[in-house]
């Protein structure tokens, strides 16, 4: 999301000395940050990070506040990110939730996915002319598991064997994540052992539909209201042994908005909650322009507001 993958890479002495560095990088070679992006992913090459982050941020601790910003906007909760490569710090740290999060985001990007679907590669140089280096995934799913998609390998011996694995059959596509497995081959089928229980067990629920429409009341527009939707399809997955029945939409949108709205603002969101534990949501769009104006449904609006918040308030204040 920051660079090009046509980024001219220079590797710096740092980047070139970082511990478990796969790659025959020395300093002055120069690379493009797509190749180097395959050396990281493919054989966890940690100087390869380094150059990265040095590139997009210029130092290690910018990056890492980058990095912690980036994780915070995803959903994470329980993690703080030191580095760029996941070297032992003692303040780097997450959690399997979290690490599940970043994994499901990271997948929604097509170069990303394409990258770490990747068996073998040979990476390229573009200085020295004509070097390059032939890597092997570390991903042993990729050659062995029906549908893998990915994703990435981890091994430290503070942190064990770790593991982001996704697999995809027909319209399924389910991430399980290892954290300090015993050994480095034990990730592996744990994470076998994960998805495959997934597959048996879980079945996707069309919960909330992106043609279901609402409205609210414009203030000052052209129109008196406005149609508003879910902005995408919701398909949640239940696990065998749980009940449809127990699944139930809200719809936290204002009773008014002030005009000048455009199509895909978000209005609101449809909370959707098992036994009454908000388990997923889905943000609320505009379905059409409304710009500032006045038509006949303007006088309905006036007088509506200040009866409705009244109602509201006084049914809120018996509940």
């Amino acid at each position: 999301e920051k660079i090009s993958p046509d980024d001219e890479i220079l590797i710096s002495p740092t980047s070139a000395e970082t511990e478990d560095t796969a790659l025959a990088w020395v300093p002055g070679d120069k690379i493009s940050a797509g190749e180097v992006l395959n050396g990281i992913m493919l054989r966890s090459d940690n100087g390869g990070s380094v150059a990265i982050a040095q590139a997009i941020a210029g130092n290690i601790p910018r990056f890492a506040v980058m990095m912690n910003e980036k994780a915070k906007e995803i959903g994470c909760e329980n993690s703080n990110f030191a580095n760029p490569n996941g070297l032992p710090n003692p303040d780097h740290f997450s959690t399997a939730r979290d690490m599940a999060k970043i994994a499901i985001y990271c997948m929604k990007n097509p170069e990303f996915r394409k990258i770490v679907a990747t068996d073998e590669k040979i990476i390229n140089w573009s200085f020295p002319a004509g070097k390059t280096q032939k890597v092997s995934n570390t991903n042993k799913l990729l050659k062995n598991y029906e549908g893998i998609t990915g994703i990435k390998t981890g091994w430290t011996r503070a942190a064990g064997g770790c593991l982001a694995a996704s697999a995809k059959r027909g319209n399924l596509e389910f991430v399980a994540i290892i954290m300090h497995a015993t050994d480095e081959n034990t990730r592996f089928d744990d994470a076998r052992k994960l998805l495959d229980y997934a597959f048996e067990n879980v079945t996707p629920i069309k919960k909330i539909d992106k043609k279901i429409e609402k409205s609210v009341f414009v203030r000052g527009g052209e129109k008196a209201v406005l149609h508003v939707g879910p902005k995408e399809n919701l398909n949640f997955p239940l696990i065998s042994g749980e009940n449809e029945k127990n699944l139930k939409i809200s719809w936290n949108l204002p009773n008014f908005v002030d005009s000048g709205i455009k199509i895909d603002d978000v209005i609101g969101e449809a909370i959707l909650k098992y036994d009454g534990k908000k388990v997923a949501s889905v943000p609320v769009v505009a379905k059409e322009n409304i710009s500032p104006g006045f038509g006949f449904g303007a006088f309905f609006v006036i007088f509506a507001e200040p009866i409705i918040n009244i109602a509201q308030n006084f049914f809120s204040v018996i509940a």
